[in-house]
């Protein structure tokens, strides 16, 4: 059951939004504080390695609260109507009881915030729900960085009892990969573009998806929706399917008409369901958290290069090296490694 009423009651208590304490904030955030879980994304956000070692002690605090929810990520090209679905959705989940987090990754920068951070005031429905919360993160050019964050803004939002966290990505690119690694299901948003749009999308897109809606189908709009439905439909047939356990669905929906978003809702429970009913959802999680383990000593091992500075002095001239072909990148590498690690690096395999 969702924490609705203490989350509701939390912000109406003393929260001193400049707290790096990790205790305070994990007892706030359990409570359903929303500024207690917007001071902790901060904190996990942050390069400060003070605020980064504050981070992971608040994330071990609350790992036990998380993995409940249904981790779902929505892409699809600007104009698709992105903000419109999200916020009628996640209007008709609230209505239902549950709580939604909408966190946003927006390769853009972080200067001008960029096109998402502009979908937060186009939700303001959303943005007003007491049961709803919404986070965009630019990515300011570094598109890992902010993946890495928002996984951890993922576990904290489920430690605050946010039970449908939706990770949204901007257009169609390197940030549904990194999403896609991080969620249950790959919700894929297009319009009745039909054959048209269907050769604009890149076929790694269309395999990372487990559920396409075709939004705007009403009006004049619906036969070519109907239309683009089919032939997405036999698309996905001539893919291989990512899971033994569930086959890809198309569904049709009008989000500015609120309609066939229940069925939208019914597909994502029957993946869940099939999920977990062959165990594929727990395998699904551990895999990605072992992936993400990886990524990050590969940009832990990266960070300690660059504050090494021995290696710091060494970079521009294997640098000119590489590039006049006197040493090959790998040797290049090797040495770099070997002076950040102390020890002899061996060939990788």
């Amino acid at each position: 059951m969702t924490r609705d009423s203490g989350a509701m009651k939390a912000d109406t208590q003393p929260f001193d939004r400049r707290s790096t304490d990790p205790g305070e904030i994990a007892e706030a955030i359990r409570a359903g504080s929303r500024s207690a879980l917007a001071r902790g994304i901060t904190l996990v956000e942050s390069a400060r390695a003070d605020h980064q070692e504050k981070a992971q002690a608040l994330l071990a605090l609350l790992l036990p609260d998380t993995g409940k929810a249904i981790r779902m990520g929505l892409s699809g090209a600007p104009g698709v109507g992105k903000s419109t679905f999200t916020e009628a959705f996640g209007t008709m989940l609230t209505a239902k009881g549950h709580r939604v987090a909408v966190l946003a990754i927006d390769p853009s920068s972080s200067r001008t915030g960029g096109s998402i951070l502009g979908d937060k005031t186009r939700m303001e429905l959303l943005a007003r729900d007491p049961n709803a919360f919404i986070r965009p993160s630019p990515s300011g050019g570094t598109l890992g960085g902010v993946a890495r964050r928002t996984r951890e803004a993922m576990l904290l939002a489920e430690a605050a009892g946010f039970d449908v966290i939706l990770i949204e990505t901007v257009g169609v690119g390197q940030s549904e990969t990194a999403v896609s690694d991080m969620v249950d299901m790959f919700l894929l948003l297009l319009s009745p573009g039909g054959g048209d749009e269907l050769q604009g999308i890149k076929r790694g897109i269309m395999e990372l998806a487990d559920l396409i809606v075709v939004n705007k189908a009403d009006g004049d709009m619906l036969p070519a929706a109907k239309r683009a439905s089919m032939e997405y439909k036999t698309a996905l047939h001539l893919m291989r399917p990512k899971y033994a356990a569930w086959t890809p669905e198309v569904q049709l929906c009008s989000a500015l008409r609120n309609e066939g978003l229940e069925g939208v809702w019914d597909a994502i429970k029957r993946h869940r369901e099939a999920l977990q009913a062959e165990g594929e959802l727990d395998a699904l999680r551990a895999a990605q958290a072992r992936a993400w383990m990886w990524t990050e000593v590969r940009e832990g091992l990266f960070s300690a290069l660059k504050a090494h500075p021995e290696a710091s002095r060494l970079v521009p001239e294997l640098e000119a090296a590489v590039s006049e072909g006197r040493e090959t990148p790998t040797a290049a590498a090797r040495r770099l490694l070997s002076i950040v690690l102390g020890v002899e690096v061996p060939l990788a395999d």
